[in-house]
């Protein structure tokens, strides 16, 4: 198991927000390419970026975005508005390794299958997808959070499946920017439900010893933003834990 760093961007400046609120962020005296920067290590290949201004439909920050990850040898894992194949185009195009998909392939019945045909099909790109799934006391949230989906989480996990989507990034909202400790039941109940998935974990980790309780799940990475700007976590133990696990690997 690796651990992914995060990096929030609200008008081009590094954030934290507390269970989604953009009312509650935090704002942080670092760039984002002095971030990456910071985490670029042997072993450490990967960064998780969120748009959030993206995500409400503003895409003022993505040619600053695409200018970084073009100098960057880190590979990035990028979300924020991803609402249409088109967008899923661009941003492979652009050198984003995976993109994240949420509230559209909530929301719209025909979004995933068409992106299984046109681009994952064609293309072989299903290993670049991750589906996020918001989870609210085992209900899918979307749209910031703000609506339920009626749709039980175990069996929009067998939709994924059935299309070709096998890697997902959990976020158990109720540990979400809490510093609280990680949603290990929650991820234990969709590793028993579907022990084949690659799950990425994300939510509350505090700690090494919750990203040593992750790894006891085998779950097959682990996001981490705020642990780390708070100092609970550091870069150096980040870089040694995901050396260790490339060569124990």
């Amino acid at each position: 198991m690796y651990i992914i760093p995060a990096i929030d961007i609200l008008d081009k400046k590094v954030v934290r927000l507390r269970e989604g609120n953009y009312s509650e962020a935090t704002f942080y005296d670092v760039t984002l390419e002095e971030m990456i920067e910071k985490y670029q290590s042997n072993g450490t290949e990967y960064v998780h970026i969120i748009d959030l201004n993206g995500a409400k439909g503003d895409f003022s920050n993505q040619e600053y975005l695409f200018d970084i990850i073009k100098k960057t040898e880190m590979k990035v894992q990028y979300g924020g508005g991803v609402r249409s194949i088109e967008k899923v185009k661009e941003l492979l195009d652009a050198g984003i390794h995976r993109v994240i998909v949420g509230t559209q392939a909530i929301t719209n019945p025909d979004f995933l299958p068409q992106l299984s045909e046109q681009v994952c099909g064609k293309e072989k790109l299903s290993d670049q997808i991750v589906v996020a799934i918001d989870v609210l006391d085992e209900v899918i949230k979307y749209s910031g959070w703000m609506e339920s989906s009626p749709i039980k989480l175990m069996d929009y996990v067998d939709r994924c499946l059935n299309l070709g989507f096998f890697r997902f990034l959990c976020t158990d909202i109720n540990k979400d920017g809490k510093l609280g400790g990680a949603g290990v039941e929650l991820y234990t109940k969709l590793l028993d439900h579907s022990p084949f998935i690659k799950l990425i974990a994300s939510g509350g980790i505090s700690s090494m010893d919750d990203i040593k309780g992750l790894q006891d799940i085998k779950v097959e990475a682990c996001v981490v933003g705020k642990a780390i700007y708070e100092g609970r976590i550091t870069v150096e133990q980040v870089k040694d834990w995901n050396l260790k696990s490339l060569i124990s690997f």
